[in-house]
């Protein structure tokens, strides 16, 4: 059920949000306020190291020096929290690695920060995303 709820705002900060809700596509701004605190209720979630899930993209030089094994070893490490994996070829010596992960957030986070972390990965992130649990 949805209920309706009023705010006010500065103009100058309303201009600048109706800038945002364009360039973003949201057809109202209802959408983009939902969207909004629920970003915030995950970044929550994350920081009270509840269960959540995530992805980890890296894109490194495949010809960097035992690159390749580092990244499968720590993998190996944390294999209760890896989901999924998928490994691309970008061209002759990139790659991107995506890794579906889940668990508790501070361990899915130290995960993220050593993979990010070894010699030869040029990009890396980590995407949250919670469960979902009482975000609806």
């Amino acid at each position: 059920m949805l209920k309706r709820f009023s705010i006010s705002l500065e103009d100058n900060l309303l201009r600048s949000f109706d800038k945002y809700i364009k360039a973003q596509s949201y057809n109202n701004r209802s959408e983009a306020i939902r969207d909004l605190i629920r970003r915030a209720l995950v970044r929550e979630q994350w920081q009270g190291d509840s269960n959540v899930m995530g992805v980890i993209n890296l894109v490194y030089d495949h010809h960097q020096h035992q690159l390749q094994e580092k990244v499968t070893e720590v993998q190996h490490d944390y294999h209760h929290h890896i989901v999924s994996t998928t490994h691309v070829h970008m061209d002759h010596h990139n790659c991107l690695e995506v890794i579906i992960v889940r668990g508790k957030a501070k361990e899915v986070e130290e995960l993220a920060d050593r993979l990010i972390a070894l010699r030869g990965v040029r990009d890396g992130n980590l995407a949250m995303s919670s469960t979902g649990k009482d975000l609806s």
